[in-house]
C-alpha cells in the first residue's frame, strides 16, 4: 500500500473513531460483526466514489465490522478487484459490471465474472461532453479531426467514450484521441491543447465547475437516432437532460446517464450483505452518506435500492434479494 493511499486509510478511520452511530433502530445481528473484514472500494480521491463510499465505510466501521475503505481507479479496478477477493464492497458504474458478467471490452478476453454480484443502486452518472463556446464544437459529429479526452485506458468514462463514437457511426480514428483523466483533460482544454472531453459523473462536477469560471461552457448533445441506437444496444443507459442551471449553460442539453450501483462478490455471506443494507438505509446510516456529497442526498434512499440492478446480467446477492423482499420491493 502506497504512502497516499495508507493517508487516506488512516485519515477515513480518524473521521470513523470520531463519528457517534445510533445503531437502536436495527435489532442487534445474531453474529459477531468484529469477525468479518469489510474492504470498500471507492475511487480516486478526487472523484465523487471516494466521498460516498468513506460514508459507507463510516457506517460498518460504526456498527462494529473491522472496515476499511480504500482510494483505486473506480469501476474496472474495483471489479477486478472483487473478483480476487481484495474488498467486499465497492462501487461501480453499471455498465462495466455489465461487460465484466459478459466478459466484453475492458474484460475480453477473460473468464466471465461468475462470482460478481449487484447490491443496490446509487445514484447516476451522466454522460457530460464538455467544451468551451470557442472551441465550435456543438454536435458529436463536429468532434471529428478534434482531440478529445476520452479518459483512461479501459476506465469506465473511456468505455462510455467509445460506445458514443460507434453509436454515431464514428470510431477513434475519427479524432485524436488522448487518454486522460476529464481532469487531466479539463486541465488541457484551459491550456487550448484539448478541444473537448468525456466526463461520466454525477451533475455538478466540481472540474467541470471550475472550467466555467474562466470559459463558457457548452455541452455536445447525444440524442437522436445515434441515442436510439445506443440505448437500444446497451439497455443499461437512460435518456437524461443536463439542465442549464446546473452549470450555467445557455440551454439544456440531451445526453445519457447511467447507474452506480454497488457491488460485491458471492462469497460475501448473505446476512452480512443484510446486516450492512439494514444499516447503510437506515436513518442513522443514511445521515452520514448523505452529508458526503449532493447526489448522495439526492439519490441514495431506500425506494431507489433496486434503480439499475433489475433487468441486467449481474446477479444480486442473496442477501440483497432478502432485504429488498423482506420490504416487499421484490417477490
Amino acid at each position: 500500500m502506497n504512502k497516499r493511499i495508507m493517508a487516506v486509510v488512516i485519515t477515513l478511520s480518524l473521521i470513523a473513531a470520531c463519528w457517534q452511530f445510533v445503531a437502536a433502530a436495527n435489532a442487534a445481528p445474531t453474529f459477531n460483526r468484529a469477525d468479518y473484514f469489510i474492504t470498500v472500494l471507492t475511487g480516486p480521491t478526487s472523484g465523487i466514489y471516494f466521498p460516498i463510499g468513506g460514508g459507507f465505510f463510516q457506517v460498518a466501521n460504526a456498527i462494529g465490522y473491522d472496515a476499511s475503505a480504500t482510494a483505486t481507479g473506480a469501476s474496472v479496478a474495483n471489479i477486478n478487484a472483487l473478483l480476487q477477493r481484495n474488498g467486499e464492497i465497492a462501487i461501480s458504474m453499471v455498465d462495466s459490471a455489465v461487460q465484466a458478467v459478459e466478459a466484453t471490452h475492458a474484460f475480453y478476453g477473460q473468464p466471465p465474472a461468475a462470482d460478481l454480484r449487484s447490491v443496490m443502486g446509487l445514484w447516476p452518472n451522466v454522460v457530460q461532453i464538455v467544451t468551451t463556446s470557442g472551441s465550435g464544437i456543438r454536435t458529436f459529429e463536429d468532434m471529428r479531426g478534434r482531440r478529445i479526452g476520452v479518459g483512461p485506458p479501459g476506465s469506465g468514462v473511456e468505455l462510455n467514450a467509445r460506445m458514443m463514437f460507434a453509436a454515431h457511426g464514428m470510431t477513434y480514428d475519427d479524432a485524436t484521441v488522448d487518454f486522460l483523466s476529464y481532469g487531466e483533460s479539463i486541465d488541457q482544454m484551459r491550456n487550448g491543447l484539448v478541444d473537448a472531453a468525456f466526463v461520466t459523473s454525477g451533475l455538478g462536477n466540481e472540474t467541470i465547475m471550475e472550467l466555467g469560471i474562466d470559459h463558457t461552457i457548452v455541452f455536445v448533445t447525444v440524442d437522436g437516432e445515434p441515442r436510439r441506437r445506443l440505448i437500444e444496444e446497451y439497455p443499461f443507459y437512460i435518456e437524461f437532460v443536463i439542465p442549464a442551471d446546473v452549470y450555467n449553460t445557455a440551454e439544456s442539453t440531451e445526453t445519457v446517464g447511467l447507474m452506480n450501483i454497488m457491488l460485491t462478490h458471492a462469497d460475501v455471506p448473505a446476512h452480512v450483505i443484510y446486516d450492512l443494507m439494514e444499516n447503510f438505509l437506515s436513518e442513522e446510516g443514511l445521515t452520514t452518506i448523505h452529508a458526503t456529497h449532493a447526489q448522495a442526498l439526492q439519490h441514495i434512499r431506500l425506494e431507489n435500492g433496486l434503480r439499475g440492478i433489475t433487468g441486467i446480467s449481474v446477479p444480486m446477492h442473496e442477501g440483497a434479494i432478502q432485504f429488498f423482499r423482506n420490504r416487499g420491493m421484490m417477490e
